[in-house]
């Protein structure tokens, strides 16, 4: 078995949210005045590679550690979009000759490029493709268990797409976030098996994980 790896890294000032707390990585003792290292790590839970749970938008919805384990691991489809201009929103009509075979409770995963674009700039920041309200009703409809996108927010940053979150975790559908995606996935047959464990974080309305795709 080999697993591709679709995380970002996290590091000291890492790009993320702009509405989030800064990332901070602090060494806080270290070899050789102490004999061992330890960092202290300062983010929001909803930073990096990040599963979001109902409870991020739905008031009194499942919180991360309600969901079981298994519901993050399954087979998953890529929508390869990428090359979309800024502030596309992601319809129905662009992701369903995309998705033809799509089934129920498979994972959908959309790949915009601006994975490779992660860097503290305007565009990456505030003008991604994102997926509008059209397109998390039509991944509503085909009864999909899980949704990722490789930027920190499926919904982006406009008031435009406010429903988007809402309406798929409304769903129960819960969505990973912040993924990337080597250019040797998109070779791959479809379905993938995808894994997004996340942290045992009981109460949460979302933790990190590390997403990867099982080969072999």
């Amino acid at each position: 078995m080999r697993l591709i790896d679709l995380s970002q890294p996290l590091f000291d000032q890492a790009p993320n949210c702009p509405v989030h707390p800064p990332v901070s990585f602090r060494r806080t003792v270290d070899h050789p005045e102490h004999g061992w290292r330890l960092e202290e790590i300062t983010m929001a839970t909803h930073t990096g590679s990040h599963v979001d749970a109902p409870l991020h938008k739905i008031a009194g919805g499942k919180s991360i550690s309600d969901l079981p384990l298994e519901m993050f691991v399954g087979p998953a489809r890529i929508a390869d979009l990428r090359g979309l201009p800024p502030d596309t929103p992601i319809t129905a009509a662009l992701m369903a000759p995309k998705l033809k075979g799509v089934t129920k409770r498979d994972i959908v995963l959309l790949a915009t490029g601006y994975g490779d674009k992660r860097a503290k700039s305007d565009d990456w920041l505030n003008h991604s493709p994102y997926v509008d309200a059209d397109g998390a009703r039509w991944l509503v409809e085909r009864g999909v268990r899980g949704v990722g996108i490789d930027h920190f927010s499926i919904g982006g940053m406009g008031p435009v797409n406010a429903e988007t979150h809402t309406l798929l975790l409304g769903a129960g559908i819960w969505v990973v976030e912040e993924l990337k995606f080597p250019p040797e996935i998109f070779a791959l047959p479809q379905p993938l098996k995808f894994w997004a464990l996340p942290m045992n974080w009981p109460g949460c309305s979302g933790a990190f994980c590390r997403p990867v795709v099982e080969v072999g």
